[in-house]
């Protein structure tokens, strides 16, 4: 599907010529996945693989039956429908819990001056290459994370942790507190690539081979530099944008819904109800970063996160009992308890599902007349029992104040080990619209 087909309702003159030319009017295969996005300005400042297309929100802008003056995101994520809605001249509103995200957001969507960046870029440069080797900052992470003698494994060698603390020191040193967070988002969108760790879906495991892996400090300066110049360079190509403002809310969206004001319509993907924590995929960078300084910090943002996974134990909220389909597969599930992988599960679908009510009737209650959500939702299983989300949601749509427009399949999933084994889940998109 091609970006020109997207828009064959409407007249694509209407939209502004500055998202044609950040997507550079490529074809996508579907609008459900980031496969491709990662290549786009903005987009390669940290890997995202799991996202939906900025051209998924470009569709929902011209099928929307209201028009979008102003578009709420609550999972704001890797910050792609407040970047979308920018481009489109749509003031943006974004709610994300994760400081990290929430900065990395944040930094995609000011406006700089190119020229004082490369300044700053020099200044940070000359002091890392002043500075002596020293690791102290980075003295409060947990221990695996860097090269130690009574350790068998570790994240980080010592000399890449000393780098990695010499440019935090330098990026603090600069006076601009937009420029700090500009350059503290390119050092923490490749810390993954300089460990000795991926991260995927699965949460974080050690490199094949990685005790022989070496990367020098003249690659980290290399490697931070290019990040830095290609991404000056891009908002420098990309600062006309039709939609210079922007609202960040720092938060749990469960709360800060209640705070965006008026809104003509909202596109997200919330976390699936596939028990994996999605703060994980974040430890390193909320760790090395400083968003992190202890393990009660780490579980607070656990338990400020949707019900959509059991790594802390918390009591889980009831269950709403409008939906059919919920009511029978969290039956299903409790009989099983014994055969799941951990025996909370029941408690966290229906906490889940709980959770995801209150955030629609939330933006319900903010959303202007006939103003529509537009949500990219996914199924998930549990010994062979399968959570059907988009279609709960449909049944819990006229509880909340919405009719059901349409729901359309994306894409199917694998199952993982953990849900059950290898059948295919549904990821769809489903459209609400307010009564």
């Amino acid at each position: 599907m091609s970006t020109r087909q997207i828009y064959s309702n409407k007249d694509i003159s209407s939209l502004h010529i500055s998202f044609e030319s950040w997507t550079q009017k490529r074809a996508v295969s579907t609008l459900g996945s980031n496969v491709g996005s990662e290549k786009l300005p903005f987009q390669t400042w940290h890997h995202f693989k799991e996202a939906y297309t900025p051209e998924l929100v470009a569709k929902a802008v011209v099928g929307s039956k209201r028009d979008l003056l102003r578009c709420v995101d609550p999972f704001g994520g890797s910050g792609t429908t407040a970047l979308t809605c920018q481009f489109l001249g749509i003031e943006p509103v974004t709610i994300e819990v994760n400081p990290y995200l929430a900065d990395l957001i944040e930094a995609k969507l000011c406006v700089y001056d190119s020229d004082n960046l490369a300044r700053s870029l020099g200044r940070i440069v000359r002091f890392m290459h002043s500075a002596k080797a020293s690791c102290k900052r980075l003295a409060g992470l947990p221990s695996t994370f860097i090269e130690s003698e009574n350790k068998d494994r570790w994240i980080f060698d010592r000399p890449i942790a000393n780098r990695i603390a010499a440019c935090l020191d330098a990026i603090d040193g600069l006076s601009n507190p937009v420029h700090r967070r500009f350059f503290r988002m390119q050092l923490g969108g490749m810390l993954i690539h300089i460990s000795n760790v991926v991260v995927n879906g699965k949460g974080r495991r050690y490199r094949q081979g990685w005790s022989t892996r070496f990367i020098s400090v003249e690659e980290f300066d290399k490697i931070f530099c290019e990040r830095s110049q290609k991404a000056i360079v891009e908002v420098h190509a990309h600062r006309f944008r039709k939609e210079k403002n922007y609202t960040l809310i720092r938060g749990d969206s469960r709360q800060a819904v209640a705070a965006i004001g008026e809104i003509d319509g909202a596109i997200f993907s919330p976390p699936y109800p596939n028990s994996f924590d999605y703060t994980d995929v974040y430890n390193v960078e909320l760790w090395v970063l400083g968003y992190l300084s202890s393990a009660h910090g780490n579980r607070a943002l656990r338990e400020s996160t949707l019900c959509s996974h059991v790594q802390v134990r918390r009591e889980f909220p009831s269950a709403p009992a409008e939906s059919n389909q919920l009511t029978m597969a969290l039956k299903r599930l409790t009989s099983v308890r014994g055969d799941l992988w951990n025996p909370w599960i029941p408690e966290m679908v229906g906490g889940y599902f709980y959770d995801i009510k209150l955030i629609f009737e939330g933006l319900h209650a903010q959303l202007a007349s006939e103003g529509e959500v537009w949500a990219v939702v996914g199924d998930s299983q549990y010994a062979g029992i399968l959570i059907p989300t988009a279609t709960i949601l449909a049944e819990l749509a006229p509880t909340m104040g919405y009719a059901v427009v349409n729901i359309e399949s994306f894409r199917s999933m694998r199952a993982s080990a953990q849900q059950g084994g290898q059948e295919k889940l549904d990821e769809a998109l489903i459209v609400l619209r307010k009564k």
